[in-house]
């Protein structure tokens, strides 16, 4: 049982590592797409943000009809991610304008909510007192497969953009062939001994997925991290590059060095998972908090000196999503095991909306107060989420967390 399980797990995160290599693949060549059609700062938001909005709108889709709890999850997984390859897909074949890329973006959010969130389900179907490490895994996996278009706009395509840019087609088909790949893989993966029985419809069940005591509190500790996560994985890459480039650095190494400052987060995700399975959810996501927390309060302070950017934020990407699987693992405990899969889709729903905040916000943060004041926003997240854990610790409630550990 062992070994098939964790063979099994090992499949599930390997197809969702390459299907996430679709989220960031616009954001990783936003300097090429703003070469190319003169993008103004809005625009340059508005390139992830859509993904982000496809995403809410297509979890709350999924949770409102219970799509995670109803139909098979690999089939789902497999039909998302198979159209949101042929969304982005479209983009590198024949778009010209920014108009319809964001329209496509917008698509492969809304796909890309029908695989995160099944994805999570069908871990939590192979997992009981190892949960953390099981879905640490699978965020493991995401958080590769988000940094995976930073990879591939490092390799030399042999034939570059304007401006001396790398072209930027390569990467969005790059991204859209590894989510074709994962859309296959996920049918090999089957649902595990913990899966619950098909459950009835019922729209209801999505508020009350958020509505006990329990789940209120890790959610909002799951809001203060995304309030952090999205906006780093975004602007931290770009904010990079620029003091590479200041200071006359290889930007080849400045995309590499941004790949791997949220890849990164893969190894702090499963180290993560794998402690709070032993000393409690709550315990490893304080930890957590607390220093990403730090580590935005200080990386904007450092555009001037690009090594020790760079190390502060490898630090960052380290603990930023270490925290992320364990919030999800906490609703997995909590929620009606009937409706599991509701529950993680609105947790995930809710945590993508707050994304749109911090995203849009930082471009006219970092005009008016630098760096140093757009990032040091981001640590109002954490500080609520320190909070919010705390609670949940304190409370009864968390004895239902990781076996007994909270």
């Amino acid at each position: 049982m062992g070994g098939r399980k964790w063979r099994t797990l090992t499949i599930l995160a390997l197809a969702e590592l390459l299907a996430m290599a679709l989220w960031f693949s616009a954001s990783a060549v936003l300097p090429q797409l703003t070469e190319t059609w003169k993008l103004s700062g809005s625009l340059q938001s508005w390139f992830t943000m859509s993904v982000q909005i496809g995403f809410v709108v297509g979890a709350l889709v999924s949770a409102l009809t219970n799509a995670p709890d109803r139909f098979s999850a690999q089939r789902l997984f497999a039909i998302c991610a198979l159209c949101g390859a042929g969304a982005n897909a479209a983009i590198a074949l024949w778009v010209t304008t920014p108009e319809p890329a964001l329209v496509l973006r917008f698509v492969t959010g809304f796909c890309l909510a029908g695989v995160y969130p099944p994805g999570m389900k069908l871990a939590v179907s192979w997992c009981k007192e190892d949960r953390g490490l099981g879905i640490g895994l699978l965020v493991g996996a995401l958080t590769v497969g988000s940094a995976l278009p930073h990879l591939l706009n490092a390799v030399p395509w042999g034939v570059e953009g304007g401006a001396g840019l790398p072209p930027w087609r390569p990467v969005l088909g790059g991204a859209s062939v590894l989510a074709l790949v994962a859309s296959g893989l996920v049918l090999l993966v089957p649902a595990g001994p913990h899966l619950k029985a098909a459950s009835r419809f019922d729209w209801r069940e999505a508020f009350r997925a958020v509505g006990a005591p329990g789940v209120r509190l890790a959610n909002l500790g799951y809001l203060g991290h995304m309030w952090e996560l999205y906006a780093m994985w975004a602007w931290a890459p770009l904010f990079l590059l620029a003091s590479y480039e200041q200071h006359g650095w290889d930007p080849q190494a400045a995309r590499v060095a941004g790949f791997s400052i949220v890849a990164i987060g893969g190894i702090g995700s499963v180290v993560a998972g794998r402690l709070a399975d032993r000393w409690g959810r709550t315990s490893i996501a304080i930890v957590s908090l607390v220093v990403s927390g730090a580590c935005a309060l200080t990386a904007g302070f450092l555009f001037d000196s690009p090594g020790l950017l760079t190390g502060v934020c490898l630090v960052w990407g380290l603990f930023v999503v270490a925290d992320s699987a364990q919030f999800s693992a906490a609703i997995s405990e909590l929620s009606d095991p009937q409706y599991v899969g509701t529950a993680l889709t609105m947790q995930t729903c809710l945590g993508f909306s707050l994304t749109l905040a911090t995203l849009w916000a930082i471009p006219p943060l970092q005009a008016r107060f630098g760096w140093e004041g757009a990032f040091a926003t981001l640590a109002l997240g954490p500080v609520v989420g320190v909070a919010a854990m705390v609670r949940l610790r304190l409370s009864p409630l968390a004895e239902k967390l990781a076996s007994g550990n909270r």
